[in-house]
């Protein structure tokens, strides 16, 4: 009797801990976090530094011991700036990779193509420098933001342009982007909202490289505007600005984060002079913070180069983002995590403090206006818009 007793127990022991019955284990193991940028592509000169700044934020995360006790494992898939092969690589993070989360992309279009994939999983989903802010309820509830929306950046545009240059300004955007057509949206409301006057409104295709068209428009007007607002993705900045130039249209500039790339300098020259833009930061190794210079130093020591702009400090602040709100829920449930990114309060972030909340799921932050002089990114103001329009 004594021995079947014991037997029994053990079996029962047995059973009970395959039922789940005996005491848990910690997960073990990496924690597999998707990272979506477009690598190659029309995107690529804003999305590879963002990927190289979060394949930073991983490497430093993991150096220091990782994320409760496990290492961080950044699956990037390139997605070509091509909607299709977006709309596959979030179904791959899902379905093949098996992520808890995902980071990336810095173009409105991109998160659209995948963001209904990622919060059908019910994963988190950190956007490093999508700006839309429509995207928040055009998603869902596991979206946030580690940058500023168009709305806020716009009203710095308008607000700047108005107190610098005039009251009459020109108005110029690309009508086959989400991004861009938002953008001149905002500015045009929260401009004329000063007081200001659009003397001309244009648009022109996604894929134009002639844009004479407008050009001859805006000359044919009996008197120049103060400026020119022009939202232009970052592979039509140069080309649009070099054309304006050389028709003779030397007035400011002003433009949106699509701007900042190297390719403005490279591609329009010296014709960039007297162009100011909106973006998250200025990478600086003399003028910025010391929490920029410090990230400077290490993505030089990295990849061999400084940060070609502010896309890969977004990259870098929102993979510590991510992982600061996995140790504070303490596990990688997905509503933990929302619970805690919800929570988020003065994140330092290399682009600026973070806060979330459950009603604002993206950070209400300051913003940089670059003027471009002698061929290189200067510090034109920091700014806090006095009045942002509404998503």
């Amino acid at each position: 009797m004594k021995s079947k007793f014991v037997v029994t127990l053990v079996i029962a022991g047995l059973l009970l801990a395959a039922c789940g019955g005996g005491a848990t284990t910690a997960p073990t193991g990496p924690i597999k976090i998707g990272g979506g940028f477009a690598l190659t592509g029309a995107e690529s000169s804003l999305d590879l530094p963002a990927a190289n700044g979060a394949q930073l934020a991983a490497k430093e995360i993991n150096a220091a011991g990782g994320v409760l006790g496990r290492q961080i494992d950044l699956i990037v898939h390139d997605t070509k700036y091509d909607m299709s092969v977006t709309a596959q690589v979030a179904k791959q993070f899902v379905e093949q990779d098996k992520v808890v989360a995902v980071v990336g992309f810095t173009d409105s279009d991109s998160v659209l193509a995948s963001g209904p994939t990622i919060q059908a999983a019910g994963l988190p989903f950190i956007i490093a420098g999508a700006t839309s802010p429509k995207l928040p309820s055009q998603i869902g509830d596991l979206l946030f933001f580690a940058c500023f929306g168009d709305n806020v950046q716009a009203a710095v545009g308008a607000e700047y342009g108005f107190k610098n240059f005039g009251k009459n300004a020109y108005l110029l955007w690309d009508k086959g982007v989400e991004y861009t057509t938002l953008l001149g949206g905002y500015f045009k409301a929260r401009f004329t909202e000063l007081g200001g006057t659009l003397v001309l409104e244009d648009t022109y295709e996604d894929n134009a490289t002639d844009f004479s068209a407008q050009i001859a428009k805006v000359k044919a007007l009996p008197q120049q505007p103060d400026f020119y607002f022009i939202s232009a993705m970052p592979y039509n900045v140069g080309p649009v600005v070099k054309q304006f130039r050389d028709a003779g249209l030397t007035g400011p500039i002003i433009g949106g984060d699509g701007y900042d790339t190297p390719d403005i300098l490279s591609v329009a020259g010296p014709a960039a002079e007297n162009v100011f833009f909106t973006t998250h930061a200025l990478m600086d190794t003399t003028g910025g913070t010391e929490g920029i210079k410090k990230f400077i130093a290490a993505y030089n020591k990295e990849f061999g180069h400084d940060p070609e702009n502010a896309f890969a400090a977004l990259g870098y602040d929102a993979l510590y983002l991510l992982a600061d709100a996995i140790k504070r829920a303490g596990s990688t449930d997905a509503q933990a995590v929302k619970k805690a990114l919800e929570s988020t309060s003065n994140f330092p972030g290399i682009t600026g403090a973070i806060t979330l909340s459950a009603d604002a799921h993206i950070p209400r932050k300051g913003v940089t206006m670059i003027a471009i002089k002698d061929g290189k990114f200067t510090l034109g103001a920091e700014v806090v818009p006095d009045k942002v329009p509404a998503p």
